[in-house]
């Protein structure tokens, strides 16, 4: 009875000392508030002893998976708020694209795409965690108020008549266009600071890039993502052709991907096989999408793309055979485990029953998709599933042609270039564009920049189209000032169907200093491809919901019409010859100089320095002798 009433008294005592010191509480409470989540991390590795491993991996999860971002407020402080991995902030999904080419060649294109869904350009806002998306070109992003960001890396030429229209065209060697943010006040200071800081990153030559070499296009680059921007001041656009692409660009690029070259389809990536090909192009490109399809959720999206051709026929490894191990000397083994979607597409449109070749291992996957006007049939191989590996834990897809693949259709729209005239001090390039449709006319927008020391005659531009002047209905030109910056033109111009459509323009070659001459002249000048940009007619519906879920290599543009997609050509690089002085005549006036002062100077001045003296004839032997004698008796010689 005395220990119950002991008992009560002591809950009564702590009841009344609760009452009494209600801070305590309080500030024990604000105290966990603050701590937050390094309590709830520090507190977690006393959970593992019971838990075991399994809570270990779980912790480190979370810990990659929270994004941190600091606030900042009015009054100046910072507010840290932290995202669990309840909502998703990024995601990460890879594909690749195999088609066989009519010419025998074998077409692979990656596509690499990471989403994250936040705003670096928002005011207050920094990004101060970074998960998937690389932290190198977020800071980028943020430091420079991009809002676009696409550049590409390509060596050799892409052949539209003979392998068609690529998924993602590019131009040989580096181009780059940037729209900056409409806040941004000294556009081609940011500019030039970015040329330096993506030179570093991908360790090319685009430092090189300045204002002679730059151009604001007024119609031929529209942003891909969100916003209608039609400021052009805020857009900059330049090309190096003549830039080289070897494996220091490439390294750089596959340390962007989440998982590196380590796992996934970037395993397949070998320097040595990617370069020993027809037509190779890495590519980068950074824009803001919507996330539904009204748009209420944005995102930022880095979609890392490889396009390579190999050529297997004349390499000696089988006409039009080929497998992922011939191709790549390597085969899949796993996915990359950070991606929620791994894909291969085998494009098997044109054999429907199996009759021109043979694809293994079978797989019953099939997809279609609706690619540049055209419905095509895919073989899918889902490498997030285990039975598509088989028994052996690897995937080497084969293909053996049964017949012939029969005649390629010709692309409807294709464009050339070339420079015609003779003798280094007037010149004329033609540009020819292709409209191949039978019945259907449409307009394209053709873009040309010319260095400045092409000196053009714009009163001597002609438009034709089978024989007759085709007038453009919009034309923008930008005339060149010298050693600041380069022509820019662009045009409007109606195709007629099944046409060819020609635009010529004279210029006049420009006598340079010699300082502005490369280390070797004599080899020319390069000039950049001409752009063409055009909608052209959609043999089926085109899908114009941007958000729904289909492969990365059909949603890369938007599709704004049911009845047309969009299509941009690059025309082949121009190589023009300069007035070159001799460099060889420095060389021979040295040599002659040189052989001048050294034979007459050198002559000349021997004799004014040189002292004579006369040497007296030596003795006779006899005298020598007798001489000798005397000296050992001591006798003074003869004389």
């Amino acid at each position: 009875m005395a220990a119950h009433r002991y008992g009560l008294s002591l809950v009564f005592i702590l009841i009344f000392s609760l009452l009494a010191h209600p801070s305590s509480c309080d500030t024990l409470e604000k105290a966990n508030d603050n701590t937050g989540e390094k309590q709830s991390v520090s507190d977690a590795p006393q959970e593992v002893n019971t838990d075991g491993s399994a809570a270990v991996e779980d912790l480190n999860e979370r810990q990659w998976q929270s994004t941190d971002v600091e606030v900042d407020r009015s009054d100046g402080t910072k507010d840290s708020e932290t995202f669990t991995p309840a909502a998703a902030k990024d995601q990460f999904q890879e594909e690749l694209v195999i088609r066989p080419l009519h010419s025998g060649d074998i077409y692979a294109s990656f596509q690499f795409r990471t989403l994250w869904d936040i705003d670096f350009l928002q005011e207050g806002q920094k990004v101060s965690h970074y998960r998937l998306f690389p932290k190198s070109l977020g800071q980028v992003l943020s430091k420079f108020s991009v809002r676009e960001l696409h550049i590409s890396f390509t060596q050799g030429f892409w052949r539209t008549m003979q392998w068609g229209q690529p998924f993602i065209p590019s131009p040989p060697g580096a181009e780059l266009w940037v729209w900056f943010h409409d806040t941004v006040s000294d556009v081609d200071g940011n500019w030039k600071e970015l040329t330096n800081v993506l030179s570093g990153i991908f360790c090319a030559s685009l430092n090189f890039i300045d204002l002679t070499n730059t151009v604001q296009p007024s119609a031929s680059f529209k942003p891909l993502g969100l916003g209608n921007v039609t400021d052009h001041r805020f857009l900059r656009y330049a090309t190096l052709p003549r830039e080289i692409v070897c494996t220091e660009n490439l390294t750089p690029w596959k340390k962007l991907l989440p998982c590196g070259s380590k796992a996934g389809l970037a395993v397949l990536m070998k320097s040595e096989k990617l370069f020993h090909s027809s037509f190779h192009s890495q590519a980068v490109h950074i824009r803001p999408v919507c996330q539904d399809e009204q748009c209420t959720s944005k995102a930022w999206e880095l979609r890392q793309t490889l396009n390579v051709v190999f050529d297997l026929y004349t390499s000696g490894q089988g006409k039009k055979e080929w497998s992922l191990f011939k191709m790549f000397s390597r085969t899949l083994t796993e996915a990359c485990p950070l991606a929620t979607s791994s894909k291969i597409y085998v494009d098997i449109t044109d054999n429907p029953e199996g009759e021109l070749f043979e694809l293994t291992p079978a797989t019953p996957l099939l997809s279609q998709a609706v690619v540049l006007g055209d419905r095509r049939t895919y073989s899918v191989y889902d490498l997030t599933r285990a039975e598509t590996f088989g028994q052996l834990r690897s995937l080497n897809l084969l293909l053996r042609w049964k017949g012939d693949s029969g005649d390629m259709l010709r692309p409807l729209l294709h464009a050339e270039r070339y420079v015609a005239g003779f003798g280094l001090q007037t010149g004329e390039i033609h540009t020819v564009i292709y409209n191949n449709h039978p019945y259907r006319a449409f307009p394209v927008l053709l873009m040309d920049s010319v260095p400045w020391y092409l000196q053009l005659y714009i009163h001597t531009l002609t438009v034709t189209s089978k024989s007759r002047d085709n007038k453009p209905s919009y034309i923008h030109y930008q005339p060149a000032k010298d050693r600041h910056r380069p022509h820019l033109l662009e045009m409007l111009i109606q195709l007629p169907p099944h046409s060819m459509t020609e635009v010529t323009v004279q210029f006049e070659r420009a006598l340079l200093k010699w300082t502005e001459y490369t280390p070797d002249p004599n080899h020319g000048f390069y000039v950049g491809s001409s752009v063409v940009s055009a909608l052209v007619p959609s043999m089926v519906a085109m899908n114009t919901n941007f958000t729904l879920e289909q492969p990365l290599f059909s949603s890369f543009v938007p599709v704004k019409e049911e009845s047309s997609y969009f299509v941009r050509v690059y025309t082949e690089p121009l190589l023009v010859n300069l007035p070159t002085p001799d460099f060889s005549m420095p060389y021979n006036v040295i040599c002659l100089t040189c052989t001048v002062v050294a034979v007459g100077y050198g002559s000349f001045y021997n004799l004014l320095t040189r002292t004579f003296q006369v040497d007296e004839p030596s003795p006779p032997l006899a005298k020598r002798l007798a001489n000798f004698i005397r000296r050992i008796r001591g006798v003074p010689l003869l004389t």
